[in-house]
C-alpha cells in the first residue's frame, strides 16, 4: 500500500498533508507530505460537522437530547418564536432547516462568511428568516451545524469541546486537539476542529466499528447507522457525493467492475475521512488546499487508487 501513496510525493500542489489507511483496525499505510509530521494538529474544516453529528448521538444516548423530532427551542429557550427555534433536530442534521442560509451563495443572509464575521453569532442565527418549509429542501450551510452545536452545549451544560473531550476524545485515547469557539464562547459545530492524522483516523475506525473503539462503546450502533444512512439525494448538485445523512456523505464508487459504497466526512481543501465497510477500511486524508477545487478531486483520486489496489 505504501507505494500507492508515494506517487503523491510528486504532486504538483504542495498542500497535501497526510494519508493514513486502516484495515480491520490496523494501520496498513501512513505517509506525510510537504513537511507535515505525525504529531501536527491539522484543521479538518467542515469534516468537524460529522464529529458534531457524533456528539449529537452521544447526547441522545445519554438522554440529554430526547428526540430528533424535538425543536431547537426545547434546548435553546431564547430561540423560541424564531424560525431557527422551530427547526427540528433531524432537519438541522440533514441540512434541511429551511433557514435562508446557503454557503455557496455569497448573497445569502446566512452564508458562512457572514456567520463568521458576526459580532454576536447566536443573535445572528436567531435573526435568520425562513426561506422554505423545514424538511423540504437540502441547502448546504454552516449555520445549521452551528445551531446543532449550541443545542449540544445547552443540553449538556458544557461547551461541546468539553463534552467531546469527556465522551469521545478521551475514551478513544485522543489527548491533543483544538476545537475553535466563536466569539460567543460556543464550540463551532460547523467545523474548525484540529486533530492529528492518527486521531482523525481513530474516529473513523470507531465509526466503522459501529460506535465501538477497542471494545468500548462510544456511541450507539443505531446512531452510527442512522447518521451514515442517506436521507437526501444530492448527486445532482455534488460531484463527490450521492447522498447526505446526519452531516455525513455517501457515494457508491465503481472500481474494477465493483460497486463500493463509501461514507465520509468532508472538509474544505480535501480533508476527508472515508469509511468503506465492505473492505473493513478507513482512509483519513488531511490537506490544506483550502478554497481550491483540486483538493477534493485529489482526495477522491487517492481513495480510488487505494481501493483499486485492494480489489485488483
Amino acid at each position: 500500500m505504501a507505494p500507492v501513496l508515494m506517487q503523491w510525493d510528486r504532486d504538483e500542489h504542495p498542500d497535501l498533508r497526510g494519508v493514513l489507511v486502516m484495515q480491520k483496525g490496523k494501520v496498513v499505510a501512513e505517509r506525510y507530505f510537504n513537511g507535515e509530521a505525525a504529531d501536527d494538529l491539522h484543521d479538518v474544516r467542515s469534516a468537524g460537522k460529522s464529529i458534531t453529528a457524533i456528539m449529537m448521538g452521544i447526547a441522545i444516548d445519554r438522554g440529554l437530547v430526547r428526540r430528533l423530532s424535538d425543536p431547537v427551542s426545547d434546548y435553546w429557550p431564547e430561540a423560541k418564536g424564531t424560525p431557527a427555534g422551530e427547526v427540528k433536530i433531524e432537519d438541522l442534521l440533514t441540512m434541511r432547516s429551511g433557514l435562508d442560509a446557503y454557503d455557496a451563495d455569497p448573497t445569502s443572509p446566512g452564508q458562512e462568511d457572514k456567520l463568521d464575521e458576526a459580532s454576536d453569532p447566536q443573535a445572528f442565527m436567531l435573526a435568520l428568516p425562513r426561506a422554505v418549509e423545514p424538511g423540504t429542501a437540502y441547502r448546504y450551510n454552516s449555520v445549521t451545524s452551528a445551531i446543532a452545536g449550541v443545542v449540544i452545549a445547552r443540553a449538556s451544560g458544557m461547551t461541546m469541546s468539553q463534552f467531546a473531550g469527556q465522551h469521545l476524545f478521551a475514551p478513544i485515547g485522543i489527548s491533543r486537539w483544538s476545537w475553535a469557539s466563536d466569539v460567543g464562547g460556543y464550540t463551532k459545530g460547523q467545523g474548525n476542529l484540529s486533530l492529528r492524522l492518527r486521531d482523525f483516523a481513530a474516529i473513523g475506525e470507531m465509526v466503522r466499528s459501529g460506535g465501538r473503539f477497542h471494545k468500548r462503546r462510544i456511541v450507539s450502533q443505531s446512531w452510527i447507522r442512522a447518521a451514515l444512512t442517506p436521507v437526501v439525494g444530492i448527486g445532482e448538485i455534488d460531484p463527490y457525493a450521492d447522498g447526505y445523512g446526519f452531516f455525513w456523505y455517501s457515494k457508491v464508487l465503481r472500481i474494477a467492475e465493483r460497486s463500493i459504497p463509501v461514507s465520509f466526512a468532508s472538509g474544505n481543501g480535501g480533508n476527508k475521512l472515508y469509511i468503506v465497510p465492505s473492505l473493513d477500511l478507513v482512509v483519513a486524508i488531511t490537506s490544506s488546499a483550502y478554497g481550491k477545487g483540486y483538493g477534493q478531486r485529489r482526495s477522491e483520486q487517492i481513495l480510488r487508487a487505494i481501493l483499486a489496489e485492494l480489489v485488483s
